[in-house]
């Protein structure tokens, strides 16, 4: 019950954010939620790296986001993804031994840092660009995310035999996992009949793909969690855990439905 209720006050205020808002107000909203979705990927990170700056993520998630979502950079047109990496890569290691992190913690402290600040940042820039550009694509992306992941839940809760990731999460399984891919595609269709007045295959073929790299975020952020022996990433949200475990699967469906369009070249180029 509160897993609905939480759904039901989230989910229209996403909305309302994702067609009311100006991209530069939508885009700090975004970040906001991403930050504190870092705040407890940071409560993670301290298992393996309890020494290092991992405050340092929460600072670089907005930057990278910044500096990766073209409709918001400050400067034009500025090639940011060598800085990127030089503040991701350099930047991690020299700061890792500039505040005398534990010579033990140097390798995790230094990947989780970098991992951190792309995990959350491009996800922003991501959702950031779609909602300036092409808004009712944000809003299938959302639906395919969140219809497959209730699609997951209920029907692998109903009808799952088979485990689809033991170690890392037991309670998943295939037939959830497949339920998801369906109703995305499924969302797809509905979709584009309704905007298009036709069945859009590459819109559909996206749509499941899509759904696969939501599952893949959701397990990925269950392997992080499980290695650090903790159930939920935070306890915010009733039923639902932290804003990481509610994150977990846009932040990786985000970038691979964003990188896609952009190849396709189905998103409008802005004025």
């Amino acid at each position: 019950m509160k897993r609905l209720l939480t759904a039901a006050v989230g989910a229209p205020l996403g909305l309302w954010a994702l067609f009311a808002l100006p991209s530069p107000v939508f885009f700090w909203v975004v970040a906001a939620l991403f930050c504190l979705a870092a705040w407890e990927y940071t409560r993670i990170l301290a298992h393996w790296a309890p020494t290092a700056p991992r405050w340092v993520v929460i600072v670089l998630i907005p930057l990278v986001a910044l500096a990766l979502a073209p409709g918001q950079r400050l400067s034009g047109r500025l090639e940011a993804l060598p800085w990127v990496a030089l503040v991701l890569s350099v930047g991690a290691g020299v700061l890792v031994l500039v505040v005398r992190t534990a010579v033990k913690e140097s390798a995790p402290a230094m990947g989780g840092l970098a991992f951190g600040a792309l995990y959350m940042g491009l996800p922003i820039a991501a959702l950031s660009e779609l909602q300036n550009r092409s808004p009712w694509l944000l809003f299938l992306l959302l639906a395919i995310v969140w219809l497959g992941d209730s699609a997951a839940f209920y029907f692998g809760t109903r009808f799952g035999r088979h485990q689809l990731a033991p170690v890392v999460s037991p309670n998943k399984s295939w037939e959830g996992a497949i339920a998801a891919v369906v109703v995305s595609g499924v969302a797809a269709v509905a979709w584009s009949a309704w905007r298009d007045a036709r069945i859009d295959v590459f819109l559909l073929l996206l749509a499941l793909l899509t759904s696969v790299a939501a599952q893949l975020g959701d397990l990925v952020e269950s392997s992080l969690k499980r290695g650090a022996g903790i159930k939920d990433s935070g306890n915010l949200l009733p039923g639902h855990g932290g804003f990481l475990d509610r994150l977990d699967a846009l932040a990786f469906a985000a970038p691979v439905w964003w990188f896609a369009l952009e190849l396709g070249a189905r998103l409008p180029s802005r004025s």
